[in-house]
């Protein structure tokens, strides 16, 4: 977004985190060392493009970026008595994790039917 090339970045640029996980879908920097100041800086910024924008493309870029910005990361340690119950767990809770996500992504209606009438 800066338009920085990765050759002439130097170690001065980057920042601390304690853990940072990265895959072909996400990067999730866990307990970054970031500058409080410059991320709501650049919070005020994301705001401020939100309510110029037009294209409904860059607004929903411009949503995904605030919501990792001022968002958070939780952990879910999970307990259970034998093997097959812990796996029973974690596939419940990994369904209502993705359930949450599509719930945010897509959004939710009121339910019992509400929405039909």
């Amino acid at each position: 977004e800066l338009g920085l090339d990765l050759k002439t970045t130097n170690i001065t640029q980057l920042g601390r985190a304690s853990k940072v996980v990265v895959t072909k879908e996400n990067t999730t920097i866990v307990e970054g060392a970031g500058e409080t100041e410059a991320i709501k800086r650049r919070i005020g910024l994301i705001r401020a493009q939100l309510e110029e924008t037009t294209s409904e493309f860059d607004r929903e870029k411009l949503q995904e970026r605030l919501a990792k910005l001022a968002g958070g990361v939780a952990v879910i340690k999970v307990g259970a008595a034998t093997e097959t119950e812990l796996k029973e767990r974690k596939l419940r809770i990994e369904d209502a994790l993705n359930s949450t996500r599509a719930a945010v992504e897509e959004g939710i209606v009121a339910g019992g039917g509400t929405a039909l009438m």
